[in-house]
């Protein structure tokens, strides 16, 4: 087998593509695009053995389910979508921040007696009862729509392309409710449509993401190294340590900062020592603030995350899940 350099493949456009742009500038990585026929190609300037083709976000599932690529950032919606074989083909290394919407499943606001999932499914065998035929659901999103309403039951029911602006479905006559993205939910109200209580899909953001089918040759695997370790060292630089006493109750504590920071906070209970905890610069004071509501009375110490060493835990969580090398 050749031993190819490895290749990522990154968005062209949009405002994926300039997330993807400032993420790698906080890692100190310069992209560098060439102009091609089709597609554009690039290189990564400080990260040997790599090659970089520039594809609409649309496109880099599919060049990641067949191999094309080593790794790419996405939207995880795109990515689960539109790859028949997700679990098997593609395994996500970490989110990214940014990119963030939701997919959702959104009715006529009239609709005032459906709530939830579970009255959509009564409507839906009503409506295929008076007029002899099933519910439109208009989306791009096929396999998610597909999955989610077999989890929920809904079987009377049928997808119809949408080609334009989903969240004009229902208004034009094209289809009964839609599943389709949203950010603030803005447009969705400015279309009379609401989300189902329980309509939320899936909590998309870009996603740095890795192919399982592709061929990993040491050159490839060697190359991953340096880049994965370049992101993990600019990620953990943004950054800090909290020391601080614990108080009576660390369980509650861990379970209060989780429901109001999310899983940007790190932090193991220790009873009986002094507690440390990771949180990112920019929330520093906010979670100073909280411990002390939540009855941290000595001082909260802060420290600089040490990011010289160490184990980057997206390369040891991913490299078990590579094919083997040929012996």
């Amino acid at each position: 087998m050749p031993n190819t350099p490895l290749t990522i493949a990154l968005p062209s456009k949009g405002r994926i593509e300039e997330g993807t742009t400032a993420f790698f500038g906080q890692a100190g990585l310069s992209l560098h695009k060439q102009a091609g026929a089709r597609d554009y190609r690039g290189k990564l300037a400080g990260i040997p053995d790599t090659e970089v083709v520039f594809l609409s976000a649309g496109e880099i599932p599919a060049a990641l389910e067949s191999g094309a690529a080593h790794i790419g950032i996405t939207g995880e919606d795109l990515l689960r979508d539109r790859c028949a074989e997700f679990e098997q083909k593609i395994s996500l290394i970490t989110d990214l921040g940014f990119s963030r919407a939701d997919v959702v499943v959104a009715v006529p606001r009239a609709w005032i007696d459906v709530g939830n999932m579970a009255d959509l499914e009564e409507v839906a065998h009503d409506f295929r009862t008076r007029h002899g035929r099933h519910m439109r659901v208009a989306t791009k999103y096929f396999r998610l729509t597909r999955r989610f309403f077999a989890e929920h039951g809904l079987v009377d029911y049928r997808i119809v392309e949408s080609a334009g602006a989903t969240e004009g479905a229902p208004a034009s006559g094209f289809a009964e409710i839609i599943v389709d993205i949203t950010t603030t939910g803005g447009t969705l109200a400015a279309n009379n449509l609401k989300v189902l209580e329980d309509g939320v899909i899936l909590k998309s953001e870009a996603k740095l993401a890795a192919s399982l089918a592709a061929h990993w040759s040491g050159r490839a695997r060697m190359a991953l190294g340096y880049f994965l370790n370049a992101l993990w060292a600019a990620e953990q630089a943004q950054y800090i340590m909290l020391n601080f006493r614990a108080p009576a109750d660390p369980l509650a504590l861990s379970g209060n900062l989780q429901s109001t920071f999310g899983d940007k906070i790190d932090y193991t209970p220790q009873p009986g020592r002094e507690q440390t905890l990771l949180c990112p610069v920019r929330r520093m004071h906010a979670v100073a603030a909280f411990l002390r509501s939540m009855g941290v009375t000595d001082s909260i110490k802060p420290a600089r995350v040490d990011v010289s060493g160490g184990n980057n835990r997206w390369l040891e969580a991913l490299l078990p899940h590579l094919p083997a090398l040929p012996q």
